[in-house]
Formats: structure tokens, sequence, C-alpha cells
């Protein structure tokens, strides 16, 4: 392998080269090249379709990689401090899945949160391991989870001494850290895996105002997204792996089975010009996303709107404002910035609002935004609605069967209304974030129907198999 120069782009370097030959090819994908793309997507597209290639000689293969591929992936390994890492295509959901698949048995018991990604449910069925759910406390002024204290795993571990495996999530979606070295040494001390969904965690390296990153923390694998707080194209993503406890063709051969069998050249280009930037640029890229949300939160708070904030395990970038005490929901406020001010929010819950600051944010868009908040406030006590109380989670489902049983059992529909004590065969889930409320194998309870229906009315987005949730996917009675 060539010297590990992060000056260079092995990918899309290879692509270059192929595309300056100017081939006649015979060979997917069918639209030759760009030529016979419609006109539409051409015009979007510029020189794009021309790179949108496949496995041809000189481009390597993403499942089985000896060239630019393989020097791509090595680069991003000593970027992140990682022994092995792999390109991802099918988002941070193919890594999760397949850490989680290689790294454990049917029936062996996972420890994680219950804040979880759906994803990692998908994890749960692919792998048919035993969830060992862990509820996290949340900041009573907020309503928003916070990450598990190292108390609740050192209890869990030893009341689960058999686990396998940890998967804590750092930073969740709201920023707030979920992993320190101590929980690391808690877990591998027990002889566990220590896994990271890692998902909104791609910049924490750069900025010493951040979080530690899951590998400086000493996680043995941490999945990425290269198109949540960094630069690349919608569905790239990283997995990193350190130490021996997953092994590195086992992973790949998880992976093989995980993602497309035609991966997107575009994607893989994207990660790895992504990465450049970020060996090149990361420190002032992410110190630059760092002030402008130090500017957003001391411009919200001196409007006199609360904003979350975590200390040390808060990931500033992530600027979550309440709106409890204005009379605004959170969906009405949303509503108000996107069709009055053109201001697009990441999630509008019934009583606050998310903010992410990524690359791409500007100080005259911050700016704006601010005057926009200031005249939110201004009109305190002007909105229909009367002051808004967080929506609490019910107490937690029963689990009846793992979400594998569950998702292997015949099912059938019944009305939302009449689904107590029934054991659930789909996840649903509150999206974005994506977190579920119950997860497949988990029995219906009358507090979870009140509070879907009273979340549905909110204008929350619900993720089901029936998008208005009339209905539910139940297992069959015998």
């Amino acid at each position: 392998m060539r010297g590990l120069n992060q000056k260079r782009a092995p990918i899309y370097e290879a692509l270059e080269r192929h595309v300056r030959r100017g081939y006649t090819g015979f060979h997917f994908p069918g639209h030759g090249g760009g030529k016979e793309i419609p006109l539409r997507l051409r015009v979007l597209s510029g020189q794009l379709a021309g790179y949108d290639l496949t496995e041809l000689p000189g481009l390597d293969d993403l499942h089985a990689p000896t060239g630019s591929i393989r020097d791509a992936e090595a680069l991003a390994a000593a970027l992140y401090g990682a022994d092995t890492s792999f390109f991802l295509v099918n988002g941070s959901t193919a890594g999760i899945q397949a850490m989680m698949l290689t790294g454990l048995l049917p029936d062996e018991k996972v420890i994680l949160p219950r804040n979880l990604h759906r994803s990692v449910v998908a994890g749960l069925v692919l792998s048919g391991a035993e969830p060992v759910y862990l509820t996290p406390p949340v900041d009573p002024d907020f309503g928003v989870c916070l990450g598990i204290t190292e108390e609740m795993l050192r209890a869990e571990i030893r009341k689960h001494p058999d686990a396998r495996a940890v998967l804590l999530v750092h930073p969740n979606y709201f920023g707030v850290a979920g992993l320190t070295s101590g929980h690391a040494v808690l877990v591998t001390g027990a002889g566990m895996t220590l896994m990271a969904d890692e998902a909104h965690g791609l910049h924490l390296p750069f900025d010493s105002q951040l979080p530690l990153a899951a590998m400086a923390c000493g996680a043995d694998a941490a999945v990425q997204s290269m198109h949540k707080m960094g630069t690349g194209l919608t569905q790239t993503a990283l997995l990193h792996l350190k130490g021996s406890r997953l092994e590195p063709g086992a992973v790949r051969r998880s992976l093989g089975l995980l993602q497309s069998s035609s991966p997107s050249y575009l994607l893989m280009a994207s990660l790895d010009l992504a990465r450049r930037q970020l060996a090149r640029q990361g420190a002032r890229i992410v110190g630059r996303m760092v002030d402008l949300a130090l500017e957003l939160r001391g411009g919200l708070a001196d409007a006199g709107f609360p904003v979350l904030d975590t200390g040390p395990a808060q990931d500033l970038t992530k600027v979550y404002v309440s709106l409890r005490e204005t009379g605004w929901s959170g969906p009405d406020a949303a509503r108000l910035l996107r069709n009055n001010h053109r201001i697009q929010v990441e999630l509008a819950d019934p009583s606050g609002l998310l903010f992410v600051i990524g690359p791409g944010s500007t100080r005259e868009g911050i700016r704006r935004l601010l005057r926009v908040m200031a005249l939110l406030a201004r009109r305190r006590g002007r909105s229909r609605r009367h002051p808004v109380t967080p929506l609490r989670l019910p107490p937690l489902p029963t689990r009846a069967l793992t979400p594998r049983e569950a998702f292997v059992s015949p099912a059938t529909a019944v009305p939302l209304t009449r689904s107590e004590g029934r054991i659930l065969a789909e996840t649903i889930a509150l999206s974005p974030p994506g977190i579920p409320l119950l997860i497949m194998g988990e029995q219906m309870n009358r507090e979870m129907i009140e509070y879907i229906l009273e979340a549905r009315a909110g204008g929350m987005l619900l993720t089901a198999g029936d998008p208005t949730v009339d209905t539910v996917r139940v297992v069959a009675e015998r």
C-alpha cells in the first residue's frame, strides 16, 4: 500500500483517471456515462453522471477491496484512530447492523439504552440477540433523554454478567454524549464488546470543546454518518474497528450481506473527498461550527429561550430550544419559520425546536434565525395554544418476545385503540429522530395508546406500517 497521505482521495482519483481516458462502455449502469439520463436529471447532475460507474478494472470492489477503496478506507482509519475502517453506502444503518450481526449470536444478550435508533432494532432481528434495555434518565426541564450513567451500566453488567456486548448511543439526537472512557473500562473489563452508535458524532475529534469521540474513549466499534455532521452525500457513513473483539474479515462478510452488490461510486467518492476535507481542514470547519453554535446559543438565551446544555456531555452544535413558556408548540413555531421566513428546522416536538449547526451553516443564517426567534419571543401569549407541556414517555411496555421472534411470527393488523395487551409485530417510532416508542416483541399498554394518540394530535411524525397509525401490526393469536 502507498504511504498514508491524507491529501489524497484514492477513489476519486481512480474515477478521474477512468473518465479522462474516454472509454466507450458496454457495461452497467445503462445510462452510458450520463449520455442517456433524463434531461432534467442531466441538468441537475452536471458532470456527476459521468462518474456513476461500476466495478471496472482500476476502480476496485467495495466488497473485496485491493486498490483505491482499500487505500481510502486505510486513510479513514488513520484519521479516526481506528485499526480498520469500512466505507458504507447504505448509511449508518448498515454499519450498525453489521457490527451487531458480527458481534452477537442468537440468544446472546446485549445491553443497550431504550432510546436506541430503529436501525438497532433491525440489528436485533438480524442477529437474534436478546436485548437488555436500560431506561436513560430524562432532563426534567427539557424532557430529553440523557446518557446512561456509569453507575447504571455497572449495575446492569453485574445483573447480566453473561451479556456479550454493550451498545451505547454517542451522542444522541439532541447532542448528549453517552460514552466516556469510564464506560469503556466497565464494558471491556467485563470481557464484553463495546459498540457505539456514533451516527451523530463524526465531527467530535476535531474540536476540544466537544465530547470525546468513541474511538478515543475506548470503543471496539463505532459507526458514524458522514452526511449528518460531515460533508458527504446522504447515505454515506463509516464503520470503525479497534482491537481484536470484532474480526475485520467477519465484518466485511456481514457488510456483504447488508450493502448493495452494486455500490454507488458517487457515494464512495463523496466519502473519500469528505474524509480528505476533514483531514486537511477539520479543525477549522468544526471550530467554525462550534463558534456559530455558541453565537446561536447566546442569542437565544438573550431572547429568553432556555437552551439545552448538559455541560461537558453536550455537543454544542446541536441546539435544542424550549418553547414551553411561550405559548407556542414546536410544530406551530416550525410552520411559522418555514412558511413565513423560509427557515427549516431539524425537529419540532411539542415543546421545542432542534437546530443543527453543520459545515454548511453560515453566520448570516444564524443571525437571520435569531431575528425571527426574537420576533417569536415578542409574540408571547398571542398564540391560541396554552403553554405547552412536553410529552412524557409512559412506562415502558413489557417485552414478551425478542424482536426476531416477533418479526418471524404470523401477524395481523388491529385498530390501535383495541391493541391493548397485544404483542407488537412492528416497531413504532418518532421520526425524526427514529427513536422507537414500541419495539416489536413488546406488549402494548393503555398508556402507550394514549401517548400515541396525543403525539399524533400534536403534529408529531410517527413511523409505522400504517402511516396513520390507525392500525398496528400485532402477533397473531393462536
